[in-house]
């Protein structure tokens, strides 16, 4: 068993709670996992089993607005790494991010083995080098992605976990949602390419009290406005009220989830709530898709945006996602909530990797 092993995943929430297998994975086969990420993604390593330390440091080529590159700043995670007495890393990637950057400094630390996915030649930055398109396919989840790389560190999960994404126990948050069943909205997003209208989903949730549902929705303290208006006077309105946690317990409690492609998402498949993804296809689908969790996967995945990883929508009038008629998203939400996901939502993001 390896000592102490850094698992790094830089950017955020939905992208570490993405990495929760391959966390597991190393936990183990290691001592522990001190795992570095950004200020965005730090509230889900604190979720991840197997994480015993935190180690958060703002990435200059990977943060939007990114830190300035100073020599000051890059002390700051050489010493942090340097500090946690790390001999082995395993550096956690998307097809469009390098690990080399990382690496150089994690080298400076006094990393003596170090594991990634380049396309690039790493030179003597990486020993084990995995190249994308050859050592494995683009088009997978990037929770599969994950685990092939701490795979190929040696780190391979236990016959006993079932591989899908988990966070830590979660609190009992009958005191905000009520005891009665409910639908969580989550119309919020931090990158507006991937929001479905507002006054969408207020006209879901009128669908869905009218049906005789319970309505939460959650935002963050600067969606206050955005949920509010979503739940109207009849849902209950928890915009502000939640930390990651929190929320983690919110979603676990509720019989389905609307939402985007959102950390919340990831969120409500690592808890094992259904999730209706109201997903633009300015990312892929089959990589970004909530992770085995029954699904409902809505919006034009062959749109004009697509695969263009635009933040705000390079067409007009979002029409991969505004054409989504609030009645489609309801009879999903009622689709999943019977327990009888559609054979298209099941089969698009696999499907989705035949028109690459």
């Amino acid at each position: 068993m390896s000592g102490r092993v850094l698992v790094a995943r830089l950017d955020s929430v939905g992208d570490v709670l993405l990495s929760g297998p391959a966390v597991r994975a190393v936990a183990a086969n290691s001592a522990g996992v001190v795992m570095l990420c950004g200020p965005q993604g730090a509230p889900a390593a604190d979720l991840l089993p197997g994480v015993s330390d935190v180690v958060v440091w703002d990435c200059p080529w990977i943060t939007a607005p990114a830190p300035e590159v100073t020599r000051e700043h890059l002390d700051t995670l050489v010493d942090a790494i340097q500090d946690a007495y790390i001999a082995d890393a395993v550096i956690l990637t998307s097809f469009h991010q390098s690990p080399l950057p990382l690496a150089m400094l994690l080298r400076l630390a006094g990393v003596e083995r170090i594991t990634g996915a380049s396309i690039d030649y790493p030179g003597s930055l990486l020993d084990i080098r995995l190249k994308p398109g050859e050592d494995f396919p683009e088009d997978q989840p990037e929770a599969e992605r994950a685990l092939g790389i701490a795979a190929a560190a040696g780190y391979r999960l236990p016959n006993d976990d079932d591989g899908r994404l988990h966070v830590r126990d979660t609190p009992n948050t009958a005191g905000l949602t009520g005891e009665e069943p409910y639908v969580v909205l989550h119309p919020g997003a931090a990158v507006p390419a991937r929001a479905w209208p507002a006054l969408h989903h207020a006209a879901l949730a009128e669908l869905l009290i009218g049906a005789g549902y319970r309505v939460v929705v959650t935002g963050g303290r600067g969606e206050r406005e955005l949920t509010a208006t979503v739940a109207g006077p009849d849902g209950v309105d928890l915009g502000g009220r939640t930390d990651l946690r929190t929320m983690a317990g919110v979603l676990a409690g509720a019989s389905a989830v609307v939402t985007g492609n959102t950390g919340p998402a990831h969120l409500a498949a690592a808890v094992a709530t259904p999730v209706v993804s109201l997903f633009s296809p300015v990312v892929p689908a089959v990589r970004w898709a909530p992770y085995r969790v029954p699904l409902e996967l809505l919006g034009d995945q062959h749109a004009p945006c697509r695969q263009t990883r635009a933040r705000t929508c390079p067409v007009p009038g979002h029409p991969c996602l505004t054409n989504v008629a609030p009645e489609e998203a309801f009879a999903a939400v009622e689709r999943l909530v019977a327990g009888v996901s559609s054979l298209v939502s099941r089969q698009a993001a696999r499907r989705e990797t035949r028109h690459v």
